[in-house]
This record gives structure tokens, C-alpha cells and sequence, in this order.
């Protein structure tokens, strides 16, 4: 880059960064001693009734302090769906901060979320260790109908097409010219559809743990998770000898299913009698599943709750009731499955107890559900005209590496697929992925992107499973 045409790009740094300023308020974010600069843009809630009701995005900026900072700012997309970006700042730092040396980073709360037209549930939130399925969807339909009652109450205006119309929105008012996407989860779906939408705004897009348009239910890689487990523990002397005929065990748990039990509470300390049914059970495993070192603890809590013995389960996936509840939008989660994922024709199903269950609770959930109509090209992938870097762990149980192959390879010669075996779900948690995300995104050229130095990523070997201290006998 020449002397002058860099200082051309500094020069409008600077603009960029008055202009920015003026759009944003100086204030306070409890995770960051720092002061920040917050902004709301407004959209209406149905694109296609401009003049209709309105909703305002909240978004926060941590700007960048360097004097020579640069004007292509770095937005995290929260994943979910119904996770609030505000909420996770201090996360999202974690993962990104030594981009913001340089760059601004952005925490859109995608409509739904959050302080955008929250759609949460707290009818959810009732910590009544209750394992009722049915008490459960009674609540999410109560939530339901009150939701549907509040100003931006249309419930089939919340879809990935819709929300990133928000965020370029967000991105025009800050005058960006373009942009780098990190999408975490759910978030990958989000940049996948501002990309196809926004091309030109885009410069880098980083998709950790991907999920594709046309992914069916978030449950359709459990099953290939847990006989992973079960493979490992059978070929693994220590784990075969603890936990003898884990899968037989499985399996008998799920035959047992309904059954009553006394808990202890793992948090408040009160006993309970609970009916555990096989919703709870693969709910609670399905939970353990995302963090590889949990799943090490699967056996053991597998093998105990084979023979009537549930409390090591429930400590493990958080006492068995909706993770969350508070920060996380259930209403935005539904109104974006029901109408993604729900109207499109089911796939053939391998007979997984998970997708049995997911299947199952979805469509009743869902069935009274309001849902929009998706564009078809919502669930094409194009060939990208910019570097894209993907992140997936092999037994990520939402996520994993077959999903991260299928994107990568319709988005074309522009991308790089980083792979580690027996890594879990969220790759940006691991400080070598961090730096490879850093210098992916920081790279001026196109092709140093694409070459990114990734000597530091090595494969690791699956958590082994843990097994109890026993105490030695005396004599």
C-alpha cells in the first residue's frame, strides 16, 4: 500500500470515527470497567409495512483506541437462537480483544433478544425442578399468547432474512463500509444470510461451529455424540472395566423411563419427588454433550442413573430444568425454528431417541406458533466472494465437522476449514483458534487470509472418562 493512498485510508478512519460517535451514547456496561458507547437504530417490524410498527435495535461498540485504527470493525453474532450479543460482550472480548487494538467491536441484540424487542420467557423460569413435560409446554404456550399481545407482538417477523436487514442497518448507521463477521453458533447462520444478502458489506466472515440454513433440529447430531461415548468406553480398558456395557445400560435407562425418584436438589439442598421421563434424560445428556470435559463425567452419570441413581445426571446438566431461562429469548428461539426449520419437509429419521424427542416437542410447541414465510434462496449457499474461515469440533454434538465440510465446500475456493477431532462446541473458546481468528481477520491481502499461519492447531485426544477417588483399605 502506497504512502499516500494508506494515509487516504487513515484520514477516513478518522471521519469514520466522529461519524460513529455521533450516532452513539457514552455509557456503561456492567462486564467492562470501561466506559462504552451504546446506539439504537429503528426498523419496522414487517419490512414489507415500512410505515408500521417500529422496533429499536440496542447495540453496544467497544471502539477501538488506537491512533491509527482501522475502519472495518469486527461484529460478534450470538448464537441460540435467542442468545442476547449485549449479554455475552464481556465473552465475546474474551474471544476477540486483541482484534479491538485496532477495531471497533460490535454486540448487535438481534430482534428478539435481549433489550431488541425481547422476546423472552419467564414462565420458564420457575426453578421447580420440575421434570413434567407437559408442565413445561404449558408455560412456553402461555408464553406464547402473552407475547403475542405486546406492540411487537407479530411473532413471524423474528427469521435470520429479517434480522439481518437490522443489522445492516446497524453497520449503515455507524458508516462502516464493510465489516468482519464472527458467528458463534446459531450466530454462523446469521453471517451464512448476510453474506448472501450483503456481499458487498462483508470483507471477513469467521463461522464457529456451523450451522447450515437447511439444518433440520439442533438434535440431529446427538446421537453420533453419545455412541461416540459409547465406542470410546467399550475400546478404553479403565472406562470398560468402570462402566461395563455402557450402551446396554443406556439403553436400559431409556426402557425404565417413566419412573419416580427422590432428588436432592444440587442447588437449593430440598428433596423432590420427580418423574423422570425420557425427554428429561435426553435433555440432560443432550446438555452434557456441548463441553467435552462433561462428557467425560457421562458414564458415570449414565451408569448411576441405570440403576435408579439420577442426582450425579442432574448435578451435571444443571439440575434438569431449562438452562437460562433469564438470558436467553425462547420466544425469538421458536419464532425462528418453527419457521426455518419446521415447514421444510422432515428428514428420514434414524430412529435417535434425540431427534425422536426434538422432533416431538418442536412440532407441539410449534404447532400453535405464528410462522413466516422463508425465502428459498434463504437456504441456497452461494460461492463467497470473500474469505471465510470455519471452525468445527469433531464431536460437537450440534455442530460438528460434517456440517462445517458441507458449508465450506458450497461456499467455494475462498475458504478454510479448521477441524479438530475431539474438540466440543465453540472453537474461539481455545487460545490457539484465537490467534488463528486474529491473524485471519487482521491480514490485509486476501490470500495471507487464506494462507493463515495454523501450526499451532493440533489434534487432542477424547477426555477420558472420569471415575471416582477410591479410597485405599488400611492393612
Amino acid at each position: 500500500m502506497s504512502a499516500i493512498s494508506r494515509a487516504g485510508w487513515l484520514l477516513s478512519g478518522l471521519l469514520f470515527s466522529g461519524a460513529a460517535a455521533a450516532q452513539t451514547t457514552a455509557c456503561r456496561h456492567p462486564d467492562f470497567p470501561q466506559e462504552v458507547r451504546c446506539g439504537v437504530v429503528q426498523q419496522p417490524l414487517n419490512p414489507d409495512q415500512p410505515a408500521g410498527t417500529k422496533v429499536d435495535i440496542h447495540y453496544v461498540v467497544l471502539p477501538s483506541q488506537d491512533k491509527n485504527k482501522l475502519p472495518d470493525a469486527v461484529f460478534l453474532l450470538a448464537g441460540g437462537p435467542g442468545q442476547s450479543a449485549i449479554q455475552v460482550a464481556a465473552t465475546g472480548n474474551g474471544m476477540l480483544g486483541r482484534l479491538n487494538k485496532r477495531r471497533d467491536l460490535v454486540f448487535v441484540d438481534q430482534r428478539g433478544t435481549g433489550k431488541s424487542a425481547g422476546l423472552q420467557c419467564p414462565e420458564l423460569e420457575k426453578d421447580d425442578f420440575s421434570s413434567d413435560d407437559d408442565v413445561m409446554f404449558q408455560r412456553m404456550e402461555q408464553c406464547r399468547i402473552r407475547l403475542q399481545k405486546l406492540p411487537h407482538g407479530q411473532l413471524d417477523q423474528y427469521i435470520t432474512s429479517i434480522a439481518v436487514k437490522d443489522l445492516e442497518a446497524v453497520r449503515r448507521q455507524q458508516g462502516y463500509a464493510q465489516i468482519n463477521l464472527v458467528g458463534v453458533s446459531y450466530g454462523t447462520r446469521v453471517g451464512l444470510e448476510y453474506l448472501r444478502q450483503f456481499p458487498a458489506q462483508v470483507r471477513r466472515l469467521v463461522l464457529d461451529g456451523v450451522v447450515p440454513p437447511d439444518m433440520r433440529l439442533p438434535a440431529e447430531d446427538n446421537a453420533a455424540a453419545i455412541d461416540g461415548i459409547f465406542r470410546f468406553c467399550e475400546q478404553d480398558k479403565a472406562c470398560n472395566q468402570a462402566y461395563p456395557d455402557l450402551k446396554g445400560q443406556w439403553n436400559h435407562l431409556l426402557q425404565s423411563l417413566p419412573q419416580k425418584v427422590n432428588l436432592q436438589h444440587p442447588r437449593t439442598g430440598q428433596m423432590h419427588s420427580v418423574t423422570m421421563r425420557t425427554g428429561s434424560v435426553t435433555a440432560m445428556v443432550q446438555r452434557a454433550l456441548y463441553v467435552p470435559s462433561q462428557t467425560a463425567m457421562l458414564p458415570y452419570a449414565i451408569s448411576h442413573a441405570a440403576h435408579g441413581d439420577f442426582l450425579p445426571m442432574t448435578t451435571l446438566s444443571g439440575a434438569g430444568n431449562l438452562p437460562g431461562a433469564a438470558s436467553m429469548s425462547y420466544g425469538m428461539h421458536y419464532a425462528v425454528w418453527c419457521s426455518e426449520a419446521l415447514q421444510r419437509p422432515a428428514a428420514k429419521n434414524d430412529g435417535s431417541i434425540f431427534m425422536l424427542q426434538a422432533e416431538e416437542n418442536y412440532q407441539r410447541i410449534c404447532k400453535n406458533w405464528p410462522r413466516a414465510r422463508v425465502p428459498e434462496a434463504f437456504y441456497t449457499i452461494a460461492p463467497s466472494p470473500v474469505p471465510v474461515l470455519l471452525l468445527s469440533g469433531g464431536i460437537d454434538p450440534v455442530t460438528p465437522t460434517r456440517h462445517g465440510d458441507k458449508v465450506a465446500k458450497a461456499l467455494g475456493q475462498k475458504t478454510l476449514h479448521i477441524s479438530v477431532q475431539h474438540a466440543g462446541h465453540g472453537m474461539l473458546m481455545n487460545a490457539c483458534i484465537r490467534d488463528v481468528n486474529y491473524r485471519f481477520i487482521h491480514a490485509k491481502e486476501e490470500k495471507d487470509a487464506l494462507a493463515v499461519d495454523q501450526r499451532c492447531v493440533k489434534q487432542i485426544p477424547r477426555p477420558l472418562a472420569w471415575m471416582p477417588v477410591q479410597a485405599k483399605a488400611e492393612g
